[in-house]
């Protein structure tokens, strides 16, 4: 069966990819997303279940979280069959709240999240795709490919180098953990076309160098411009929840997300643990995360300035205080943080997201730092700071 799709070159060089792991590493529009899910939706339909055994006929795409996905691939694979009115015949159904699509091919498409390597070990697959890799473990990431059986399809914006770099990338079946064969491919909004000029401009457009270099060039970004490159993902169980913790919360509102994070600190050592990244939460309902994380009168959260909010939170039962956020406090808490050792869960996946694209302003004329970080991607970011920039609070 021949697909119908207006497809782009990132989808035909996909195609014809015969690597066992085809790594797609690309800038801001580029179509990685939407070229791999064409080509998964093609996958599915052209299978004859008549030829050979109906077995483990599955595609798992695989997002960060449930958010992630809904936003990410999920709403691609949406967008596509609604697009596509001839690919309707070859859907017997589709769950929504399940997330999974059943072909009349006999495969199943399905879009899952996993908090941990022994969730990812359930069952086996043809196809997977892990969308926005770099906010994925390595090790669900090792077992989910390992229990692929045709082809592993990966996808990212290349912010900082992380495993695909590490353990995949240049490496040879004999010299990488799932002697597997690997191609990478590098695209940027230029080889998609079906972007309008202005959406190019917008791309090509973009001021800062080394974000330019990533997200209209596709390329690794440079660690150097990174506030806190030496931080460290470790799987959810290795949290001290048996340890005296505090948390750090950034107020959002309407479009801005409320950012929290849990706080361990033994030693040299900072565990970090997110507990939510969602815009509109009122603080009856930020109270109830914070229970749900363990949290009683006993546990201090620093709070970004709202008196209001942390009135209510107080009202709540949470121990909500204000921090102390004068002059100098941001650089005072990044030089603070940068004296631990900061570990955090690979369930903490905004802050691992803030962590790649955190980084130090510079001047737009000489292009030397500024010794301040830019004013983005800092919600969790701010969090984690404000206990450390607490004069005579910090825990």
């Amino acid at each position: 069966m021949t697909a119908h799709f207006e497809t782009s070159m990132v989808y035909q060089t996909n195609k014809e990819s015969k690597a066992d792991i085809v790594i797609n590493q690309g800038g801001q529009d580029a179509g990685k997303t939407y070229a791999i899910m064409q080509l998964l939706f093609e996958h599915a339909i052209s299978h004859d279940s008549k030829k050979g055994e109906n077995i483990d006929l599955v595609i798992t795409v695989v997002g960060a979280s449930v958010p992630d996905l809904k936003k990410g691939a999920y709403y691609v694979a949406q967008s596509i069959y609604q697009n596509n009115t001839w690919l309707h015949p070859y859907v017997e159904s589709w769950h929504n709240t399940d997330r999974v699509i059943y072909f009349k091919s006999g495969y199943i498409m399905q879009f899952c999240s996993y908090e941990t390597e022994q969730s990812a070990k359930q069952g086996k697959r043809q196809f997977l795709f892990v969308n926005e890799a770099n906010g994925i473990s390595w090790a669900i990431f090792r077992m989910l490919a390992s229990k692929t059986r045709q082809r592993v399809y990966v996808d990212y914006n290349p912010t900082f180098a992380f495993w695909a770099h590490e353990n995949l990338i240049g490496t040879s079946p004999s010299s990488n953990e799932l002697s597997a064969t690997v191609q990478l491919i590098i695209s940027d909004h230029r080889h998609n076309g079906f972007l309008t000029p202005e959406q190019h401009a917008k791309t090509e457009g973009i001021k800062n160098k080394e974000l330019w270099w990533v997200y209209a060039r596709g390329r690794t970004g440079n660690l150097t411009g990174l506030i806190f490159p030496e931080w460290k993902m470790i799987p959810n169980d290795q949290f001290p929840n048996d340890s005296p913790f505090c948390a750090g919360l950034d107020f959002g509102y309407t479009n801005d997300p409320t950012a929290g994070v849990k706080k361990v600190k033994i030693g040299n050592n900072l565990y970090l643990d997110e507990m939510c990244y969602t815009a509109g939460l009122a603080p009856v309902q930020i109270a109830q995360i914070f229970k749900t994380n363990g949290f009683t009168t006993n546990n201090i959260i620093f709070c970004d300035h709202d008196p209001d909010m942390i009135r209510d939170l107080r009202m709540a039962g949470m121990m909500a205080v204000r921090a102390e956020k004068g002059q100098g406090s941001v650089n005072s808490g990044i030089t603070r943080l940068k004296q631990y050792n900061v570990y955090y869960t690979e369930r903490s996946i905004n802050l691992h997201m803030e962590k790649g694209k955190y980084m130090w302003a510079k001047d737009p004329a000489t292009g030397k730092s500024l010794n301040t970080p830019i004013d983005a991607f800092n919600h969790l970011m701010d969090a984690v700071r404000y206990s450390e920039s607490a004069i005579g609070q910090s825990f």
